[in-house]
């Protein structure tokens, strides 16, 4: 049986016991941050089982697409993969133990006919349950293996889910591939036994402590490896024997010119290669782009890994595309998404093999050198700092440097490493509280004692409260007066802590005695709240009453740019896809800026098309809807969350519509209903780093105040050009299409007076032991016209040397031509022209027979132009 028939075969027969089949859910987890990718088929079945939300059936069916890091040092060897596909079957509340283990053994011995002497089924301790239905279906006893719960328990999908006993079939090729031990069995880690069907009884549900609870209903959650189950199936010992990836391992033989099969390393090489390129093939299909944390970490060290791979098969040119677009043709049809997405895929593999491969030969050129030195030393350990500066310079992810070290028989620093990084972290952190205008380090906000501050600021802008802290140039103080540069911490405020990508608020804070202009609020630690100013009038102490005022105006019009983001976000997935994902944003009172993964420019109709759609949402007046609710139901609802930030039990979801067009998980302020807004205006699009871009905009009255700006532009240049506005852009055409002829007219006088020129010009060559030498200052506006001048100079000689300068907007410039029968005695006119270049300020060079230069300084021009006979005459 083929992959693909083993996949259709597996959907077939479940179908046949009353399942729904569902389409595999992408390897990017939706709405789950606890969750890097998808590593299981139970990921899209999760909210089911813990009750969020209602199952299109309470017997579903897949293929899933996964993928798990764990196993990417042992890709190459008979079973190890990152990118596989899980057959599954699931029971939602429906049956249980019986009929997973009675359709398992059908399945597995009617249906692929696989001999039952060649099966041992491994159960929890404990399971007697599941014992008991596996000896009613046929399996003998001794075929049944009680482990522990390292290898018979599993646990959540992320770090927090449901999770129960499993029980897993194996496929025993036979003693002639084991250990020889008298025990050996399915724990064991030779090639004996490989795990083909795992069984999930998933009865509790985990929470983040590691609480177990039982589940309302216990639910089944089964995995199959397709990958494995084809090389049971095709009589093959390894996954990479199967139909799944022979022709692809052809590919790379042929694209390489390596015959398979000779030699391990060579075969490995070929192994990871082909492995890898699936992988990053599905990845950036699912919108996953090259980054420097995350799923885009991941992405990028798999490329950059297969890269590597690719040289030690003699592959120096880029490759990958074209395995790539290999992984499209053949699995296309089973994921339409990767046909849908096969330009984004091919483009963004190219950008990063090219980008990576720039510096890989200089890398490992230097890496090469690192442990020829440490060889000379006598060490056999690679330090810390030459490791950071593979990974900061040269680009290269830490594991692989730690691999080709160890290849080599050397042994890495990775806490040297990771004291490297941690001070990169603080250099960063240092530049942020400088750019930020300081603070007090969390030291001095610790001294203060166990200090809270209550924000009560969503619903209101003043409320009356009481000074608990305060510190003066960033110490503790009791009090402080007029003209102090002061932080003060109240018990409770309306001020909102800069956070979440949304500046701070700034007002004032009025007491009985004093008054403090705020003029930043920031959050030094998670539940304290700092208003950063100057007393302005008097003093203020601990303990004061005082009433905080926010600066309202400001705060709405940060809340008009936050809403914004909102539902530029849902534009941008609307419009290009569900690969687009928050990477980062800074809203403020005068606009915001939007970073999202995408692997390519917007263009101009697309991001028209996004503005537009904002834009009739703001004008539909849509109510933005906050509520605190559990973060399960706000996942399950479709609420979008960024990965790697930290969630309560409790969020705030902030819904713009009903039914939503955008539903985020946010702590920012936001309008009561989109149509305050007003209306949004893209400034900007462009990449920040690969596979990151930037959208930067305006809204309300920083719309207002850029439309101004860009109108008064317009009728100046009506008024200059003396049209009306509506006919500037025709008016500005015609004047730009009258330049370029003059252009052309002047270039054809300066041709002609070059041609003229000439002739004057060959009577001040001079002979330089035997070398015509003509340098000399022309009149000429370009360097274009320079070189042509130059070439009818070099026609006129012969065989010469000629260097000509001129003043070119305001800066002097200077060509070299030598002619090829002097280039063979020696001369140079790249060298010629950087030594003139270096007289006048500047810098030059080129090829043998022309150099070009520039530089600052129009006084010496003359000066460096006399010095040229003295550079030709060491070489005459």
């Amino acid at each position: 049986m083929t992959g693909d028939d083993l996949r259709s075969t597996f959907l077939t027969f479940f179908q046949g016991k009353g399942h729904t089949v569902i389409p595999s859910s992408s390897l990017v987890p939706h709405g789950d941050p606890t969750l890097l990718l998808t590593t299981a088929g139970m990921v899209q079945i999760k909210p089911y089982f813990q009750g969020l939300a209602t199952p299109p059936s309470p017997r579903l069916a897949s293929c899933q697409k996964c993928f798990r890091t764990t196993d990417i040092d042992s890709v190459g060897d008979a079973k190890h993969l990152t990118f596989f596909e899980m057959l599954g079957n699931f029971s939602v509340g429906d049956y249980f133990k019986k009929e997973s283990i009675e359709w398992a053994w059908e399945f597995v011995t009617r249906w692929l006919k696989l001999p039952a002497d060649r099966l041992v089924i491994t159960i929890f301790l404990d399971d007697d349950e599941a014992f008991g239905h596996w000896r009613r279906t046929g399996v003998a006893a001794d075929r049944i293996v009680r482990l522990g719960e390292k290898y018979n328990y599993w646990g959540p999908a992320g770090d927090s889910g449901p999770c129960g006993p499993c029980s897993e079939i194996h496929y025993d090729f036979g003693p002639q591939y084991g250990c020889g031990r008298p025990d050996c069995g399915p724990a064991c880690d030779c090639d004996r036994f490989s795990e083909i069907w795992n069984l999930v009884f998933t009865q509790f549900d985990q929470d983040r402590e590691g609480r177990r609870t039982p589940l309302p209903r216990p639910n089944i959650d089964t995995g199959m490896g397709l990958e494995r189950i084809a090389a049971v199936m095709q009589g093959k010992r390894s996954v990479y024997e199967t139909d799944l990836f022979a022709p692809l391992l052809a590919r790379v033989s042929d694209i390489s010119g390596k015959s398979l099969g000779k030699d391990d390393g060579t075969d490995r090489a070929a192994k990871i290669i082909a492995e890898h390129i699936r992988g990053i093939t599905f990845l950036m299909a699912d919108g996953v782009v090259p980054g420097n944390e995350g799923r885009g970490y991941v992405l990028r060290r798999l490329l950059r890994r297969t890269c590597l791979f690719g040289r030690k098969l003699g592959l120096e040119e880029p490759f990958l595309v074209g395995l790539a677009d290999f992984v499209i043709g053949r699995m296309g049809q089973a994921y339409p998404e990767l046909r849908a997405s096969r330009d984004l895929v091919l483009g963004g593999v190219d950008s990063e093999e090219r980008r990576f491969g720039q510096t890989l030969t200089v890398g490992l050129n230097w890496l090469e050198r690192v442990m020829e030195r440490a060889a000379a030393e006598n060490s056999r350990t690679i330090r810390g700092e030459d490791l950071f500066m593979l990974y900061d310079t040269y680009g290269f992810p830490r594991e692989l440097t730690v691999e080709i070290a160890s290849e080599r028989g050397f042994s890495v620093d990775l806490d040297g490493f990771e004291r490297e990084m941690a001070q990169q972290r603080e250099r960063a952190r240092a530049a942020a509280r400088f750019n930020s205008g300081g603070g007090g380090e969390a030291g001095a906000y610790e001294q203060l004692g166990p200090l809270a501050t209550s924000f009560v600021g969503y619903d209101r802008w003043q409320h009356r409260s009481k000074v608990v802290g305060l510190l003066v140039d960033g110490k503790p103080a009791g009090s402080a007066s007029e003209g102090d540069d002061v932080e003060v911490i109240l018990e409770a405020t309306p001020f909102y802590g800069e956070m979440g990508g949304q500046v701070g608020d700034t007002g004032e804070i009025r007491g009985h005695h004093g008054r403090v202009v705020v003029r930043q609020t920031i959050r030094p630690l998670p539940e304290l709240t700092v208003h950063q100013g100057r007393v302005a009038q008097g003093r203020i102490a601990v303990n004061d009453a005082v009433e905080a005022r926010v600066d309202l105006p400001r705060r709405l019009d940060i809340a008009r740019n936050h809403t914004a983001t909102h539902l530029l976000q849902a534009a941008l997935r609307a419009v290009l896809g569900d690969q687009v994902h928050q990477s980062g944003s800074l809203v403020t009172a005068e606009g915001f800026r939007f970073d999202f993964t995408y692997p390519e420019a917007v263009g101009r109709q697309r991001l028209a098309d996004i503005q537009q759609l904002v834009n009739e949402k703001i004008r539909e007046n849509l109510p933005v809807l906050v509520r605190s609710t559990s973060y399960r139901e706000a996942v399950a609802a479709g609420a979008i969350a960024l990965f790697g930030e930290k969630y309560g039990d409790t969020v705030r979801l902030v819904q713009t519509g009903d039914p939503p067009f955008s539903m985020e998980l946010c702590g920012g302020t936001h309008v009561g209903s989109t149509g305050e807004i007003a209306i949004l205006h893209i400034t900007s699009e462009g990449s920040i780093g690969s596979g990151v871009r930037r959208i930067e905009a305006v809204t309300g009255k920083g719309a207002e105040k850029l439309f101004g700006q860009r109108l008064a532009v317009v009728e100046a240049l009506a008024q200059e050009l003396r049209t009306s506005p509506e006919n500037v852009p025709s008016r500005v055409s015609a004047v730009l299409a009258e330049l370029d002829r003059t252009s052309k007219r002047v270039s054809e006088v300066e041709r002609e007076a070059a041609r003229k020129s000439a002739g004057s010009l060959v009577s001040q060559v001079k002979e330089v032991k035997g070398i015509k030498v003509l340098s000399v200052r022309v009149a000429a506006s370009s360097s274009e016209a320079m070189r042509e001048m130059g070439d009818r100079l070099k026609a006129e000689l012969g065989s010469g040397v000629i260097v000509l300068g001129a003043i070119v907007n305001g800066s002097p410039v200077s060509i070299a031509m030598v002619t090829p029968d002097l280039v063979d005695r020696g001369l140079h006119a790249g060298q010629i022209v950087k030594e003139v270049s270096k007289l006048i300020g500047g810098g030059g060079g080129g090829r043998a027979e022309f150099g070009q230069g520039s530089g600052r300084d129009v006084d010496k021009l003359d000066d460096a132009l006399k010095h040229v006979p003295h550079l030709v005459e060491p070489s005459a």
